[in-house]
């Protein structure tokens, strides 16, 4: 009896219940969903096809101040297969809306698509140079700090052109959105790669008013390329020049940052080509203060491989060759941190590199002294550097001298 009891208390509670299982009452299919995974922002210039859709009387009272390209995901076209086995459509599709509220350009492709746009699956930001130069990145970025549907982990990139050009590739198989966030794993690969700038930190280096870098993405016939990057100046948080990839990778050496990458130089002697190999590389920035007077020591360490050299005459294992193409390695690396100083230094007068960073921590109170005015008074302040290079490798082949 107490058995029988008992199991039917167990189905009765097990039926109540399954009425507060609200199950999947807000499910939405994904081919329902406008997935954006990419932003292209530009400065305002209506496209072709919203001014038709004007003509024809599909107009808002707006100025043009900013276009938004959106990167959609295509599901069907990325998931499904045509003839061959290989999708016949691009797996996303680009749209454009011009105007002067980020909120309202994204609301207006619901006018003009059936799945509206989501930001649950968003990947980057590229801003193109003209929009930079001319508005402060705060205003246009805030609403995509302060909505929530927008992810704070996605990666901002600036573009020496238009920004939505390089939402576009050749290729039909690839989402460029995927192919830009792609490449920012290859850090080990090449020194002239900055570490991902995400939205979430880009709001910290906003607020601070300090200068900071944002990766370049150039296009070309539907082809993009990492190729520098922009210098956005802390006072205005706008866009005040580009560092060109050798700048870059000048850059990367004073703050040490780099994972990989390579130094192409050439012996004094033979005029023959020498690459070295980075295995790694530190650097530290030392401030120091006398009197009123600042001035800062960067000490650069790196170790590396003998990777390539083109003196076959030479045996690459000795300890004399080693340590010249150790030499003519410092000698290209100073030269590239002399010139990466001098354009953040005298042509921009913007601390990129952390050097006030460092003068903060190791003295507080002359900073608070300098800060305000920081990236004028770098533009003055002496740098000394030094560059220690050894090469702990030189691979299989030097045992013996060409004939």
């Amino acid at each position: 009896m107490r058995k029988i009891s008992f199991r039917f208390f167990f189905v009765w509670l097990l039926g109540i219940s399954l009425l507060f299982l609200s199950g999947c009452w807000s499910r939405r299919e994904i081919e329902d969903l406008g997935i954006t995974v990419g932003l292209a922002l530009d400065k305002g210039d209506v496209t072709q096809v919203e001014q038709k859709l004007k003509e024809h009387g599909g107009g808002y009272p707006k100025k043009d101040k900013i276009t938004v390209t959106y990167q959609v995901v295509n599901p069907q076209a990325a998931g499904g297969e045509g003839k061959g086995g290989a999708s016949q459509q691009r797996p996303y599709t680009n749209i454009s809306e011009t105007g002067d509220s980020m909120l309202q350009n994204t609301r207006e492709i619901s006018l003009r698509r059936d799945r509206p746009i989501t930001g649950g699956h968003f990947k980057i930001i590229v801003i193109g140079e003209d929009l930079a130069r001319t508005i402060s990145m705060q205003q246009y970025l805030d609403f995509f700090i302060r909505d929530n549907e927008f992810r704070p982990s996605a990666l901002v990139f600036i573009s020496k052109g238009l920004a939505s050009k390089t939402l576009e590739l050749e290729d039909p198989s690839q989402i460029p959105s995927f192919n830009l966030l792609g490449i920012t794993d290859n850090e080990n690969r090449t020194n002239r790669l900055l570490p991902p700038m995400p939205l979430m930190k880009l709001i910290g280096k906003m607020h601070s008013k300090s200068s900071f870098l944002l990766q370049n993405v150039i296009s070309a016939d539907k082809e993009t390329k990492f190729a520098g990057a922009g210098v956005i100046l802390g006072k205005s948080n706008k866009l005040v020049g580009f560092l060109n990839e050798v700048e870059l990778e000048g850059l990367v050496w004073i703050t040490g940052k780099g994972k990989g990458g390579m130094v192409k130089c050439f012996d004094k002697e033979t005029g023959k080509l020498l690459v070295y190999e980075i295995s790694s590389m530190k650097s530290k920035i030392e401030p120091h203060v006398i009197g009123d007077n600042i001035f800062f020591e960067v000490k650069i360490e790196s170790k590396g491989i003998l990777s390539e050299h083109w003196m076959m005459k030479e045996k690459a294992f000795e300890n004399e060759f080693l340590k010249r193409v150790e030499k003519v390695t410092e000698t290209e690396v100073k030269r590239l941190v002399q010139e990466t100083l001098v354009k953040i230094q005298k042509n921009y007068q913007a601390d990129v590199a952390g050097f006030g960073d460092q003068l903060r921590i190791k003295y507080p109170k002359v900073w608070d002294k300098v800060k305000k005015d920081w990236d004028t008074t770098f533009s003055k302040v002496p740098v000394k550097f030094s560059v220690d290079v050894t090469i702990k490798e030189y691979g299989t082949t030097g045992s013996e001298k060409t004939k």
